[in-house]
C-alpha cells in the first residue's frame, strides 16, 4: 500500500485518484486559511514554483478541526487560497484525526507517527507547551497535532518524512532536493 491507493475529492468536487501523481514527489499538507500558520502558504507556493518542473506537487487538504480555522465553504476556501497566490492542488475539507479522519490521513499517521516537536526551537517549544496546556487530548498519540502538518512522499508513493506545524517550508527544501 502507498498513497497511490487513495482517492480524495478536489476542491471542485471531482474525485482524484492519488495514483494520478505516480512518479512525483508530493508534499501533503493539512491547511487552514484562517490559522496563524497560514503565513506558510507563501513559502509553500515558493517551494511549489521552484520544484514543480522537477516533478514536485503540493496537495493541500483544508481542515477545520483545530480551533475552527477553516470554517468556510469549499468555494470560500478556494478563494481565500487563491487570494494568497496558491496555485497548487487543493482538495475538499477533510478531517485529519479522530474516528472520522480521511483514510489517507489514517495511513499517513500510521506510516509516520508523531515524534515530537523540535524543542530546540522557539516555535517547537511554544507548540508543545500550547498543546499540552490548551489541548491535552490532541497532544497525546500519533495523530495530526495542528494545521500545516506536512508529509513528504517519495516518487514511489511511500512516506519519507513528517514535518510538524512549526517546521517552516523552507526548512523542508533539502529533503525535497534529496528526492529530486
Amino acid at each position: 500500500m502507498s498513497v497511490y491507493s487513495f482517492q480524495a475529492a478536489a476542491i471542485d468536487g471531482k474525485q482524484v485518484e492519488l495514483s494520478s501523481y505516480r512518479g512525483k514527489i508530493l508534499l501533503i499538507v493539512n491547511t487552514a486559511s484562517e490559522c496563524a500558520y497560514a503565513r506558510q502558504f507563501a513559502d509553500l507556493q515558493m517551494l511549489y514554483e521552484r520544484w514543480k518542473e522537477k516533478g514536485f506537487e503540493i496537495l493541500g487538504f483544508p481542515c477545520n478541526q483545530f480551533n475552527g480555522r477553516e470554517p468556510g465553504s469549499h468555494a470560500e476556501i478556494k478563494q481565500a487560497c487563491e487570494s494568497r497566490g496558491v496555485t497548487f492542488p487543493l482538495f475538499e475539507k477533510v478531517e485529519v484525526r479522530g474516528p472520522s479522519a480521511h483514510p489517507l490521513y489514517r495511513y499517513l499517521t500510521a506510516q509516520a507517527p508523531f515524534r515530537g516537536f523540535d524543542l530546540r526551537t522557539e516555535n517547537g517549544e511554544w507548540m508543545d507547551r500550547f498543546l499540552r496546556e490548551k489541548h491535552p487530548e490532541i497532544a497525546e498519540g500519533d495523530g495530526i497535532k495542528w494545521n500545516f502538518t506536512k508529509f513528504l512522499i517519495g516518487r514511489d508513493g511511500e512516506v519519507r518524512e513528517r514535518f510538524e506545524t512549526p517546521v517552516e517550508p523552507a526548512d523542508i527544501e533539502p529533503a525535497i532536493q534529496s528526492l529530486v
